[in-house]
């Protein structure tokens, strides 16, 4: 069963995991949540990441808000695909997280998704869909969700 990584910049983010929880478990994936700061806990970012394969993960999802600069400190140093949830918050609400969360620099990608729960869903659905490469019973659920107007029942 492939098992994701949720990296949330704040305690205050954990709603938005919450908005995705159906959206897990309708696609049978195993996840961690961990809160850490980018600016705050930036050595527990890098150790998290550079020890993630090694502890099983298949994908990181890497949420925050304003600056938002975890989701590209993840991709620094992981070599898992890393899908980039900016959150609404400051003075932008997320236009600004949105910015920083895409403007990536070449070799150090971030797929990144729609600011809030829209975006935390879809980085789950964009990751059921990496998995489905190889796991076929991740396919067929797939398809269930899009012959379901891609709304989970």
């Amino acid at each position: 069963m492939p098992r994701i990584a949720i990296l949330l910049g704040s305690k205050s983010d954990l709603p938005f995991v919450d908005a995705a929880k159906s959206y897990l478990e309708y696609f049978n994936l195993e996840y961690d949540v961990q809160v850490s700061s980018a600016h705050r806990n930036p050595d527990k970012v890098s150790a998290f990441c550079r020890e993630a394969r090694e502890k099983g993960y298949s994908a990181i999802i890497a949420a925050a808000g304003m600056a938002a600069h975890l989701a590209g400190a993840v991709a620094a140093h992981s070599t898992l695909p890393v899908l980039g949830v900016p959150l609404p918050g400051g003075v932008l609400d997320g236009v600004d997280a949105l910015l920083s969360t895409v403007q990536m620099p070449a070799g150090v990608p971030v797929a990144t998704f729609a600011v809030g729960k829209a975006g935390m869903r879809n980085a789950v659905v964009f990751a059921a869909q990496l998995f489905s490469l190889t796991d076929e019973s991740m396919a067929r659920r797939l398809k269930t969700f899009k012959e379901s107007g891609s709304r989970l029942s």
